[in-house]
């Protein structure tokens, strides 16, 4: 469960912060509005996402 959890919430958060700034949400960065980033974010997040729903899937089917 943690070998999914752990990076799965670190990238998740990472992805975020890419995101909004490659959109112009978070600013004082060389990032921010930046297409390149607006791109690599939300896929870094979505692969976030599924190792966390991967952490979770795991625990619940060793919980009896």
């Amino acid at each position: 469960m943690w070998p999914f959890l752990v990076p799965g919430v670190i990238l998740a958060a990472v992805g975020l912060v890419w995101t909004l700034q490659g959109v112009g949400v978070l600013q004082g960065s060389a990032m921010t509005g930046s297409t390149l980033w607006a791109t690599i974010g939300p896929i870094v997040l979505v692969v976030g996402l599924v190792l966390i729903g991967i952490g979770i899937a795991r625990r619940r089917r060793r919980t009896p």
